[in-house]
């Protein structure tokens, strides 16, 4: 990819040189600081000049990181850079679609215009859709490319896991569970959830007869873990041992790994979109082949 540049942004510099190797393109310079009194500090010491800049920017905590990110595509503008592609595997503020009380902010639909006021494309993998069907209905940035992990995930079951049974929380998840469990031919159950708070749920699962399947939770992301601790704690009422939580996105902290470890998850695996400690499931190879067709 001639005439390609990519910079990491703080915290991505792992998945950053992954992508760098792959493509064979230049890892840009560049000085990303905070001053004292917090305010952000950014200079670029590559040559930009009509060039496609590839930014990597996961965007968990997102209130931290859009100001370095606005400042540094700016900054990349004011150079001459012919244009600008985020790769951020995480895409934050996909929730609040809706006002749901009077007075509330939509959010997601603000957080898509200052995102699409900032770059030429956006490549990431599995936003949290609901009732935003598609990201071109929020999104104005003429080029924007959706990924999926679903086939990783399968790949990660089948070299790893011995006669499992994925189970996924909610309607929702069941268009990619069930996509996941086409490629290798496995069974799959869905729950019902009902939501009584950011942290409480209730959650029915369906019989499952066969004991001697291995439990496979997955969920697109784990946050507070809340659903995933209401199904294992039914998994474990119902005779099951050593159930799997996988997660795309791992937004969840030591405390919940805890939680779930103690509720009967034997192991908690996840992609690589945000680092984290529970991070098996490379995706940078989809990323990579994403930038190939986009940028």
């Amino acid at each position: 990819m001639k005439k390609t540049i990519i910079f990491s942004l703080p915290g991505n510099i792992k998945l950053t040189q992954a992508l760098a190797n792959k493509l064979a393109i230049e890892m840009g310079k560049a000085e990303i600081r905070e001053f004292p009194d917090g305010e952000s500090y950014i200079r670029v010491d590559s040559d930009v000049k009509n060039k496609t800049v590839i930014l990597v920017c996961t965007l968990d905590h997102p209130n931290s990181k859009i100001l370095p990110l606005l400042f540094m595509a700016r900054t990349l503008n004011d150079l001459g850079a012919k244009r600008i592609c985020l790769i951020a595997p995480y895409l934050p503020y996909m929730r609040q679609d809706k006002s749901f009380h009077p007075g509330e902010a939509i959010s997601s639909l603000f957080f898509a215009q200052l995102l699409s006021s900032l770059i030429d494309s956006l490549i990431t993998i599995d936003p949290h859709l609901h009732r935003i069907h598609k990201l071109s209905e929020i999104y104005t940035i003429p080029c924007l490319l959706t990924l999926h992990a679903t086939k990783k995930i399968a790949d990660w079951i089948q070299h790893h896991m011995k006669d499992p049974i994925l189970i996924g929380p909610d309607e929702e998840s069941k268009q990619w569970i069930a996509e996941i469990a086409d490629f290798n031919n496995l069974p799959f159950v869905i729950g019902q959830k009902k939501r009584l708070g950011d942290r409480q749920v209730m959650i029915s699962l369906p019989e499952i007869k066969n004991l001697n399947h291995v439990p496979i939770l997955v969920d697109d992301v784990i946050s507070t873990g809340v659903s995933m601790l209401e199904t294992l704690k039914q998994l474990t009422s119902r005779g099951f041992k050593n159930s799997v939580c996988i997660g795309v996105h791992a937004l969840f902290d030591k405390e919940t790994e805890n939680k779930l470890t103690i509720a009967g998850a034997k192991q908690i695996i996840t992609c690589n979109t945000i680092p984290h400690s529970t991070n098996k499931i490379d995706i940078s190879d989809i990323i990579a082949k994403g930038i190939v067709e986009l940028c």
